[in-house]
Order: structure tokens, then sequence, then C-alpha cells
């Protein structure tokens, strides 16, 4: 099917009958009042939980869309949406509410589309993760705004250059041969971090998210990792280095599913900017250090992308209706993309599932695990690859698939103890080891102290 095609057939399957909704801002309260209200009509396939505070005390609220709310079934994905983490940029928020109650009142409905989503994807929506920086952006109002009022929390600080700096650590790794994956958090970083920023790092690394998607707003384009480029010499704000990550081809697709869904992203021409296709390379547009894009993918499992929607940053409520019919099938068609590549239950002999297991792919130097259940994860293109299974104390096992252009191909693999030696045979094998040694060149200690860094 044409890519032009594509939007239209999926926009039509959405607007046989389209609930009719309200177009409003919504302040904190009216935001609450709002997610509790679909919970309320979608009762059954709907959950409310709160991942923490702000520093003003306020709910960060997801509302999350499952068949089997609060619970994680094995080889359902998990897919999030975060709006308004910079607080005077509200389009994504709004937008996060009209899609809660889109999704419960096409669900309600019967809308076959929708209730394959919900019933095949775990969903969670956080409206906003900054709400005490859009109440400051909202007393202004969108007539009189600064284009920083409100940006900020409470503290004044940027909340998407407040994630540990994992970007440096990786740059740094990869000079050495070392991992470019599940990087390890420094050891003070709670100290370094808001209370937001701390609420979200806690709520990625209890749920096993595979896509996702931060909402912004200023520009209209969808930017994918490396937000930071590797290059320091490049720090100032307009500076453009293309950094692509191990999965570049994979998030370049993941970037134009969304715009050429959207009415007018993939066009190019927006706010005085122009990006092919309505897409770019966070680095290649500018660099940003700290940001949540490139802390998903190097810390978790999940690839996440940010979402540019809107030119003014807080568009006046007439305009709200025509933002939401540019972004629905967007929105929904991005979701779907969580069902692409591989995924499967990594097993022991007994058929436990193995949490923690490595899955790699081959030619791809990026990583992920299997989450608590045994079950995996990995997003890929269209292809043949080699793929292997590793976990400690067990045999790595290696395989070849195919993965189509629809349904994600399902690997499972079972994975076999390793052998333990006996203690005569690791004696043995050490004398062997050691004699071979005693053959070699003796390196002079002050050389040796100094090659292990």
């Amino acid at each position: 099917m044409a890519r032009w095609l594509r939007p239209l057939v999926g926009a039509l399957l959405l607007l046989e009958g389209a609930a009719a909704l309200s177009f409003l801002h919504h302040r904190y309260e009216e935001l609450v009042q709002a997610l509790f209200r679909v919970q309320s009509q979608c009762p059954y396939v709907t959950r409310i939980y709160s991942i923490g505070r702000s520093v003003e005390g306020r709910h960060l609220y997801v509302l999350e869309f499952s068949d089997y709310p609060g619970i994680h079934e094995p080889l359902e994905p998990e897919f999030k949406y975060v709006g308004n983490m910079h607080g005077n940029e509200v389009l994504g928020r709004e937008l996060l509410l009209q899609l809660s109650e889109f999704l419960c009142e096409e669900y309600r409905r019967g809308n076959e589309r929708i209730t394959r989503l919900i019933h095949d994807t775990r969903i969670h929506i956080m409206p906003s993760m900054n709400p005490d920086g859009y109440e400051v952006a909202a007393k202004q109002g969108p007539d009189s705004n600064g284009y920083l009022t409100g940006r900020n929390n409470a503290n004044g600080v940027d909340l998407n250059r407040n994630f540990p700096d994992l970007n440096t650590l990786m740059y740094y790794s990869r000079e050495i041969s070392g991992p470019n994956h599940h990087i390890p958090l420094p050891d003070n970083w709670k100290s370094q971090v808001e209370p937001e920023t701390l609420a979200v790092i806690q709520w990625i690394s209890s749920y096993n998210f595979v896509l996702s998607a931060n909402l912004h707003g200023g520009a209209v384009v969808a930017n994918y990792p490396y937000d930071k480029s590797q290059d320091q010499r490049f720090r100032s704000h307009r500076r453009t280095v293309n950094t692509p990550t191990p999965d570049d081809k994979l998030f370049q697709k993941l970037a134009k599913t969304y715009s050429y869904a959207h009415s007018w992203m993939h066009r190019g021409w927006n706010c005085g900017d122009y990006f092919a296709d309505g897409i770019t390379n966070g680095a290649s547009w500018y660099s940003l250090s700290k940001g949540m894009q490139d802390f998903n993918y190097l810390y978790t499992n999940c690839f996440e992308i940010t979402l540019e929607l809107s030119c003014n940053k807080f568009p006046p409520e007439e305009d709200l209706e025509r933002q939401w019919m540019a972004n629905r099938e967007a929105l929904v068609a991005f979701i779907e993309e969580v069902h692409q590549g591989i995924k499967g239950m990594v097993s022991d002999e007994n058929n436990n599932g193995i949490a923690g297991a490595v899955i790699s792919v081959q030619g791809i130097s990026h990583d992920v695990t299997s989450g608590d259940m045994g079950d995996y994860f990995r997003l890929l293109l269209p292809g043949t690859y080699t793929v292997t299974a590793s976990a400690e104390g067990y045999q790595p096992l290696t395989v070849t698939t195919t993965v189509g252009p629809a349904a994600p191909s399902l690997v499972h693999f079972q994975l076999k103890q390793e052998v333990v030696r006996k203690p005569a045979e690791r004696k043995a094998s050490g004398t062997r080891m050691n004699n071979k040694a005693l053959q070699k060149k003796v390196v002079p200690r002050a050389t040796r102290r100094g090659t292990q860094r």
C-alpha cells in the first residue's frame, strides 16, 4: 500500500462513530476530573495511578488502558505517552486527554481497531509531567504567555535537561568497546534530579516499556535519538552534528510513521523551519544534554522519540479541535508501531521464565533484556536477523529469524544451564593454563599495573 494511503485508510477506520469531544484547556483540577471521568466510563479497561508528586505536591497521574488493567500479560508490550514536560508547551497535554476520551468512547462503541489495540497493548498515558509549570503558564493564558513562562518546574529546573547524563558515559564506554545499553546510573544520581524526574526514572524502571513518545511544542517535527552530540566541542544551542544510534533506520521509520500520519508534519516546512519528511535526528537539529529521550534508550528497553506538535506553545482553545484532528490518526498509528520486530519468552528447561536475559541482534550493538516474567520485545525493521539470548548461569542460544512487515515474529528461547565442572577438572584446567602462561614473556610489573584501567 502506498505510504500516503495508509494514514487515510487508518483515519477512515476511526471516523465511524467518532465521539464529540470538548476542546478546552484544563487546569490541574480539571485534568484530574477528566481522567477520572474516563476511568468511570470505561472501568473494565482503565486504571488511574500516580507515579509520584511534583515539587508543589500535585500528583503525576497516569491513565492506563488494557483488557487487564494493572496486570502485565506475558508477550503484551507496554507503551507510554508523556505530555507537558515543559509546562508552557500545552498542546500535548490536551491531545492526550482527548486521546484518552477517544479510546474509551471508541472501545464502548465497538470500534474494531481500537478494541484490538487495547486488548493487545498495555497503554500508559501521562498528560502532564510538569503540572506546576503548567499552572504558571496557564495564569497568563495563551494570549500573553511568555516563551519561557512556566517552562520549568517549581524549582526553576528544565526537566528535559535533568536526567543523568548517560550519553557521556556511553561515548566514553564506546571508545573502550563497552556497552551502549542499560548503562548503570551514577551513585549520587538521586541528589541531582528533581522530584518529577525521580518519579519518571522510578516509573520506567518498574515497567518494561517498549515504545514511547514525549510531546512538546514550539516546532512541528518528529525528533529521534541521539539528542546529544558525541563531539563535545559543539555545546552551543544551534550547532548541528548528526549523531545516530545503532537503531537509526528503525528510529527514522518510527518518526516517519507519526509525521506521515499527521496532517501536515510530513510536508517539512513548518514554523519557519524545514525538516525532510518532517523528522530529524535530535543532535542534527541541536545538541541537548541530559534529555529524557536518550535516557530511555540508554537505560531501559524503551525506544522513545520526541514529538514537537505546534508552532504555538500555548495555542488558543479555538485551535484545539483542528490540532486534534491533525494528530488523532498519528497518535493511534504510533501506538501500533509497538507491534513489530520480534518477541518471545526466555525460559529454562523447566519452562520457568528467566528475567534479565540479554537479547542481542547481530550487527546492531544495542541489546534489550527480558522482563520479570521472562518475556522480551525487540523492535526491528523487516529483514532476516541472527539473534542470541544469554543469561548468567545458562548456555547462550542463537537462532536466525525473519521479521515481516506486519505482526511481530514469535521467537522463544529455552536455555540450558551451564555444566558445572567438578573440582578435579577445574584444577587440571588451571594447571594447563598456568603452564601455558609460564611460556609467555613476563610483563614488567609497572607495565601490568598501567594496563589495568
